[in-house]
């Protein structure tokens, strides 16, 4: 067994384990599933944790509308393919619930408004926890989550409301109306995803390896035309080679420049990089320095 290999097999086992305390310690605890590639992971772990039996919890996604139609249709094929439930919490639903203004500007993001439909689909099926893909290497705001991270009733990250987290002891107690947040691959790097989908040969969509599409130049980024985002007069639009580090709404994710065609050809890039895939590709985290904390304390997940 190489170092790789050994170190792979020690985030496994710590992920397995969160999944399985979080059965054990939730009465009714919910996987958040987009169709990328971390939450995809976490099902693969999920498969490991509880096969031959059925999950424990559905399979959530809370989609904005605005989603990549590859992300969906794999999102479809794979809760298809393993026979698990999947729910899907509509952010187009709330909009027109709530009379929720959207976020004006060429590059408008629903990732704000994803909470009112998340805290929804939590109340209407008493979710008591929900599993998400979220990594600390990702964001400066998500290095400080807990792998149990407790939410108040409002679904707001509170870092009062915080627990210490020691010699792997997790406590999943929390008062009536809290909720809590759980990410089994909280310690994992995006090469360590990377590296796991290699050894398993995990299934993900396309839009992940290099292909050709159609981009807007914005800022020396690359953002894909789309029924979403047209081009305007005086914009630069080249058709080029790319591939997407991270998946989020069409409408602010950008892709990166890539001739990775195989998932060593993308691990060989991102040995490379210097930049995080938020960073690189988020163009809603570059709102300001807090965008992500303050979506947090709003009640984004």
């Amino acid at each position: 067994m190489t170092i790789t290999d050994h170190y792979l097999e020690q985030l496994e086992n710590e992920a397995i384990y969160i999944l399985r305390e979080t059965a054990a310690q939730f009465e009714k605890p919910a996987l958040l599933f987009s169709g990328g590639k971390d939450s995809i992971v976490l099902v693969h772990l999920a498969l490991k944790a509880f096969r031959p039996g059925k999950f424990p919890f559905p399979l959530v996604h809370i989609d904005t509308g605005h989603n990549f139609p590859e992300a969906i249709d794999f999102r479809d094929y794979l809760a298809n393919k393993i026979g698990e439930k999947l729910i899907v919490a509509s952010v187009e639903d709330s909009i027109k619930k709530y009379n929720l203004k959207e976020t004006t500007g060429r590059f408008p993001s629903r990732n704000a408004l994803q909470t009112y439909a998340l805290l929804d689909v939590i109340e209407e099926n008493e979710f008591d926890a929900c599993i998400g893909g979220a990594r600390r290497d990702e964001e400066k705001a998500r290095a400080k989550e807990r792998i149990f991270s407790v939410r108040d009733d409002f679904g707001q990250w509170d870092p009062k409301l915080q627990r210490p987290e020691l010699w792997d002891i997790l406590n999943g107690k929390v008062q009536k109306g809290h909720n809590v947040r759980v990410f089994p691959i909280s310690n994992w790097t995006e090469l360590d995803v990377w590296n796991y989908i290699k050894k398993y040969n995990v299934e993900l969509p396309s839009l992940y390896f290099a292909h050709f599409r159609e981009c807007i130049v914005h800022q020396d980024k690359l953002v894909a035309t789309s029924k979403f985002i047209q081009p305007l007069e005086n914009d630069v639009v080249v058709t080029e080679k790319v591939r997407y580090r991270t998946v989020g709404d069409m409408t602010c994710t950008a892709a990166v420049s890539s001739e990775a065609s195989t998932i060593q050809d993308i691990i060989d890039d991102i040995i490379q990089t210097r930049v995080s895939e938020r960073g690189q590709t988020r163009l809603d985290d570059q709102l300001s320095e807090a965008a992500m904390e303050d979506r947090k304390k709003q009640g984004y997940f």
